[in-house]
């Protein structure tokens, strides 16, 4: 190694883990048979020197991080470093994320996490480590805005800024970051809407904006996120009609969305995301029916639509739910009979919640098979005679969604009961 470059790792060591007396102990630090724990090397290109490639601190069988240790900001001179690690180190003495003034960085990964002494506002020198493809901030103590700078590091794949507490909107330059694959702002403090740029991003499959004061509607370009595998913008203020082209998310998998101020109804174009395995709409001031559409998602897993305000009956196919093991549709407003058999009721067992529906029931020949939070049906009433007239569509509307699944799904017919 270069006597310059085993200078500067010498100097970060000491200043960051007192587990050995590095320069005496490790004074060959890429030395093949006395490699230091948590380094990486690699030959250089252009001489005959080792080169510091990747360093990870805090985790298991690496160097351990002592209480005065801070962020040290001559990490960023190591000119082969490509990838660093800081896991559950700075606990004890405050420290910010800073840069030195002249540096020149191959960093492409840089992870700090999990250290509550971690504070301050993200740098906007950040934008100065152009090679960086994975930027992890995620479970330290950064407050203030997302810096802009951010979004002109176009080789980004992956951003994780998650458990902080970061203010103000999200900049709409997002849409700059044409590669990113994954993003995740969930539990902070942000506000303001989802920026229409956000359809930009058409390499995106995960987008994590959880746990944060978001408000307005999902905005209307997120039809182009064709990739989108996992959508998670649950405990927002969110609220009005879903995206118009919501059915063009054909990769979405999970799709969370529960304890939003969304009060409407929901879309019948659910069922059109045929890979969903789990759907979330907890909380969230719906009504209306239950989309009997929701049947075709054959892949679900998890369903969970409690404490809304959904009336009409229970969809008779979702008893074809091959699949699901966590059903609840608890604190809603339906009635009827419970469409499902004892094999059903046993296979789900605890994780089927139909409790806080006064007008459901089960009939009697399957009240025994399992708890799930609702009385028995009185002798004169069957499947096929709903307990309450009021909950069944009106003829128009039944019209219409039949008309609208064979035409357009072209696999499920609906059958509504019209007196």
């Amino acid at each position: 190694m270069a006597p310059s470059e085993a200078e500067t790792l010498f100097k970060i060591m000491e200043s960051m883990s007192s587990d050995q007396t590095w320069r005496v102990s490790y004074p060959n630090p890429c030395k093949p048979d006395s490699s230091w724990p948590g380094i990486e090397c690699k030959p250089g290109l252009s001489d005959n020197f080792l080169h510091v490639s990747r360093l990870d601190f805090g985790s298991n069988f690496n160097p351990s991080c002592k209480k005065t240790a801070t962020f040290p900001t001559l990490i960023f001179t190591l000119p082969y470093l490509q990838s660093v690690f800081f896991f559950n180190c700075f606990t004890h003495t405050k420290t910010p994320l800073s840069f030195p003034k002249l540096f020149n960085s191959s960093l492409q990964q840089l992870s700090l996490r999990s250290n509550p002494a971690l504070s301050g506002p993200i740098p906007p020198q950040i934008s100065s480590l152009k090679s960086l493809e994975i930027l992890t901030l995620s479970q330290n103590h950064f407050s203030g805005p997302i810096p802009v700078e951010i979004f002109s590091l176009n080789s980004l794949v992956h951003i994780d800024l998650s458990y902080n507490m970061l203010t103000g909107t999200i900049p709409t330059q997002l849409g700059n970051l044409k590669n990113l694959v994954g993003l995740d702002l969930s539990y902070n403090s942000l506000t303001g809407s989802i920026p229409q740029t956000i359809g930009e991003l058409e390499m995106l499959q995960k987008l994590d904006l959880s746990s944060n004061s978001l408000v307005g509607k999902i905005p209307d370009s997120i039809e182009k996120l064709k990739l989108l595998a996992f959508m998670a913008l649950s405990n927002n203020r969110l609220g009005g009609d879903f995206p118009k082209g919501l059915s063009k998310l054909q990769s979405l998998q999970y799709f969370i969305m529960d304890d939003n101020p969304m009060f409407t109804t929901l879309p019948v174009e659910l069922g059109m995301l045929v890979k969903l395995q789990e759907l979330r709409l907890a909380n969230s001031g719906y009504s209306g029916i239950i989309p009997p559409s929701l049947s075709l998602l054959m892949n679900l897993t998890t369903l969970s639509l409690q404490n809304n305000r959904l009336t009409g009956e229970i969809p008779m196919s979702f008893s074809s739910f091959s699949h699901i093991y966590h059903l609840n549709l608890s604190r809603n407003l339906l009635d009827g009979v419970v469409p499902f058999n004892a094999s059903f009721l046993k296979r789900l067992g605890r994780n089927l919640d139909l409790s806080g529906n006064p007008g459901l029931c089960l009939s009697s020949s399957e009240a025994y098979s399992v708890k799930v939070g609702v009385g028995i049906c009185s002798k004169n009433i069957s499947l096929s005679q709903p307990l309450n007239n009021k909950s069944q569509a009106p003829p128009a509307l039944a019209i219409s969604y039949s008309f609208f699944l064979f035409g357009v799904l072209g696999v499920f017919s609906l059958q509504l009961c019209i007196k």
